[in-house]
């Protein structure tokens, strides 16, 4: 009938449901690259917080000057406020949620790196290429998938993955302590961003000391 849209698949035409699931996957990326773009903005205001120079700031970003310049004047933090960055606190044991799925993240992709199945691996990339989100039931779904792999393969990996996945969890578990004044005004997905790499550090550190020891 004229005026009413064909439900009729004609032979080699996609269905709704098919260019749904395409569209679907396309605004995944779409909508990954968007956060990391904010996520790149946050994190270069953190680095100017710390008094970086521009051209420092581009260096390590693999940006322009002028980009790096025109994103700093953008998103200048309020002259009234300290820049975000010039008191921060990176000691690694602090128990704000978005701090400890950061550290929680950082340990399983280290976990994934260091065996050749592991079953965190895909919820690890998914997470890194912004396919999933940090939610409760995502957290718990990694936290459950890296368990099941420090259970079967205790025997391969360094005892102090395994010590720093019990804190991990056992902070988790209980309510977020109190975050300092300046814990508060950080976003969240930064403070995730620096446990996560700070945890990886850690560990690495950790085990060019047991390297040497040897």
């Amino acid at each position: 009938m004229a005026g009413r849209e064909s439900t009729h698949q004609m032979p080699g035409t996609l269905t709704e449901e098919q260019a749904a699931r395409m569209l679907a996957g396309m605004n995944e990326v779409i909508r990954a690259g968007e956060e990391m773009r904010k996520l790149r903005t946050e994190m270069i205001k953190l680095f100017a917080g710390f008094g970086w120079t521009q051209d420092r700031i581009a260096r390590i970003a693999d940006m322009s000057q002028p980009a790096v310049s025109k994103q700093v004047a953008k998103y200048a933090v309020d002259a009234a406020a300290p820049p975000v960055g010039l008191d921060l606190d990176l000691d690694l044991d602090q128990y704000d949620t978005p701090w400890l799925e950061g550290r929680l993240w950082g340990l399983a992709e280290m976990v994934s790196e260091s065996l050749d199945a592991a079953r965190c691996t895909r919820c690890v990339d998914a997470l890194a290429r912004g396919r999933k989100r940090f939610t409760s039931r995502t957290v718990d779904e990694l936290r459950r998938l890296l368990e099941e792999d420090l259970m079967t393969h205790r025997a391969e990996l360094p005892a102090d993955l395994r010590a720093a996945y019990d804190a991990i969890s056992r902070a988790l578990d209980v309510p977020p302590k109190p975050t300092a004044a300046t814990t508060a005004t950080v976003p969240a997905a930064v403070r995730r961003t620096l446990a996560h790499q700070l945890q990886r550090d850690r560990l690495q550190e950790q085990r060019l000391a047991g390297e040497r020891e040897r």
